[in-house]
């Protein structure tokens, strides 16, 4: 295969979603800096929603953005947390696929904590093919041909050989 036509990963999002801002917040942000190794940053509600007692831009999350050697190994940990099986669904038109993690408890050196509780994290990873810069750089900007984009079915068959996972 040419090796410009080969995917890679371009990042992977990390996200643990509280709700609320406040102490449960400030641990989900050290729980996920002591698993993904990174400094989180606070991701703010876009609009107030008073059913659930949140005030807009206020802090109810936290992410962090993983690229390179890290993103690798951190999704290698996490694919197999989740037993090496992703559905198809779980993949886009564009080539990029998320899932979700039930308990921070399933990394390996994490245990449960009765004061911390049990947080859940979406992870999404973004793949992209050697290439992809002419769309972000400043001069002479182009689009990205039709036949050098990625699809689903690529992501889904980079995924199978790269990392060994079964897709549903």
């Amino acid at each position: 295969m040419n090796p410009n036509r080969m995917p890679s990963i371009d990042k992977i999002t990390v996200h643990i979603g509280t709700g609320e801002s406040g102490e449960r917040l400030t641990t989900a942000e050290k729980l996920l800096e002591t698993i993904v190794k990174q400094k989180t940053v606070r991701a703010k509600a876009k609009k107030t929603i008073p059913a659930f007692s949140i005030k807009k831009k206020e802090p109810i999350g936290c992410k962090v953005t993983l690229r390179g050697r890290h993103a690798n190994d951190f999704l290698t940990t996490a694919l197999k947390i989740l037993e090496n099986k992703l559905n198809a669904s779980q993949f886009d038109t564009d080539g990029n696929f998320s899932f979700g993690i039930e308990e921070h408890t399933d990394f390996p050196g994490m245990r449960y904590d009765p004061s911390i509780g049990i947080f859940g994290m979406d992870v999404s990873v973004a793949l992209k093919r050697p290439g992809y810069r002419i769309t972000r750089r400043k001069i002479e900007n182009h689009k990205i041909p039709g036949n050098h984009r990625l699809t689903k079915d690529d992501a889904i068959s980079y995924v199978k050989s790269k990392y060994g996972v079964e897709v549903v």
